[in-house]
């Protein structure tokens, strides 16, 4: 069962009792990321996460993390673009010690000097070990281009310029405007009683007060492009972007269904067309990235540099062929089946029920229970999943990013008209 609650402050609360578990999953979302941030500050959102660690007034980083470690407890974080989330998972029987360590660490943060030029160091490290990543260099390569003109294309982990900047002057006052509660949701899963852990809640959320900063999220419009970063690398790592759904609306479900067939498994046409059919990649697949007010479809790749103009032929064949070989009932039935599987065996572990929960409350001011999930995912028919696909795969509308060697024989014109 999901209970909703509200505290005076303006604290929202989703709790979802687990009894078959011997555990909890409790988490703290925060509607900050890194498309909360301007160009002077960028990476400051997920700085603060790191910062959360390294102490507070009663317990150094050790003890934070002995104290968990105590109970055999998990304590973790991460930052996305729209949002932060901090999380622990102990047994039911420590609930207290999660909710006392996680509250101490939310409201009571030193944020010391000496601890912020340490921590400037490690997230140097996850910059230099994200650079080292052209899959991910490649993702956000197309995202940066597509969004030219929002905080959304912007990096997570900021740049080693506006890392040199943070202290704890603007780290307090940043977190003091994002960390407001009404931008703040609590999400409990496992086995609880909703009662007894609303009412703890209460006591150490209810009280704290602040208004959100004057940051005014400005809708983005994608803008197709192309970009090309340059590494010494053996394989070429493609991205190809269209224009996506922005979530929590019913196309995303349709989306999802055409996601599966195109590129979303092993049996999916990418992956056999251009894997196990020619042989030209190891990986190939595809998915849609979705904000509060747009989206972006990828399809990813890597391969051998002298094959590419094949691969984006073979891809853009295959995205072709989402309308000129046309999906039978059966073909549709069976994705749907793949998304309500998924789906349904995830939400067995309590930590993705709270994660389900959390995220869905804090962006879309609401939770789908998995009944309505189900349900929407049966609605599907064949005239929504051609719908969505005339949405997305518009041949004006193409994105490109490419990370390898230098590849001064590759012309985009070539390929640009699709």
């Amino acid at each position: 069962m999901i209970k909703i609650s509200k505290l005076p402050n303006g604290v929202r609360v989703v709790t979802e009792t687990i009894p078959f578990v011997r555990s909890v999953s409790f988490g703290v979302w925060v509607k900050n990321g890194s498309r909360h941030e301007t160009p002077e500050n960028n990476g400051i959102s997920h700085f603060v996460e790191h910062m959360l660690f390294k102490g507070t007034e009663k317990r150094s980083g050790m003890e934070i993390a002995d104290v968990m470690d105590a109970v055999g407890g998990q304590l973790n974080a991460f930052t996305s673009k729209e949002y932060t989330c901090y999380f622990t998972r102990t047994l039911d029987t420590h609930f207290d010690v999660a909710l006392d360590v996680l509250s101490d660490m939310f409201f009571n943060s030193k944020f010391d000097a000496a601890d912020i030029e340490k921590e400037s160091g490690v997230i140097l490290e996850e910059i230099s070990m994200y650079e080292d990543s052209p899959e991910d260099l490649a993702v956000d390569l197309l995202q940066f281009n597509t969004f030219p003109q929002s905080s959304l294309g912007m990096s997570i982990l900021g740049t080693p310029e506006t890392i040199a900047t943070f202290n704890p002057d603007n780290l307090k006052k940043f977190t003091a405007g994002r960390y407001a509660p009404k931008n703040v949701v609590i999400a409990i899963a496992g086995n609880i009683d909703e009662n007894e852990v609303l009412e703890k809640v209460t006591a150490v959320f209810g009280n704290y007060s602040g208004a959100p900063d004057s940051f005014e999220e400005k809708l983005t419009e994608y803008v197709p492009g192309f970009s090309f970063r340059e590494k010494d690398i053996e394989q070429l790592h493609l991205c190809m972007g269209f224009p996506g759904i922005k979530s929590g609306i019913d196309d995303s479900y349709a989306l999802a269904a055409v996601n599966t067939i195109l590129g979303g498994g092993m049996s999916s046409r990418l992956f056999q067309k251009i894997r196990e059919e020619h042989g030209l990649v190891y990986a190939v697949y595809s998915y849609n990235a979705s904000y509060v007010d747009t989206g972006v479809f990828l399809v990813y790749a890597a391969l051998n540099p002298d094959n590419v103009y094949e691969v984006l032929e073979l891809i853009s064949q295959e995205v072709r062929g989402m309308f000129t070989e046309k999906i039978t009932p059966e073909q549709l039935s069976k994705a749907k089946e793949q998304l309500k599987s998924n789906f349904l065996l995830s939400l067995e572990n309590a930590a993705n029920r709270m994660n389900s929960i959390g995220r869905t409350l804090l962006m879309l001011d609401k939770v789908i229970t998995p009944d309505e999930l189900v349900e929407k995912i049966d609605a599907i028919d064949m005239d929504a999943f051609y719908a969505v696909c005339d949405k997305i795969f518009k041949t004006d509308k193409m994105s490109l990013s490419l990370v390898g060697k230098k590849m001064g024989h590759f012309k985009y014109e070539a390929f640009s008209a699709f």
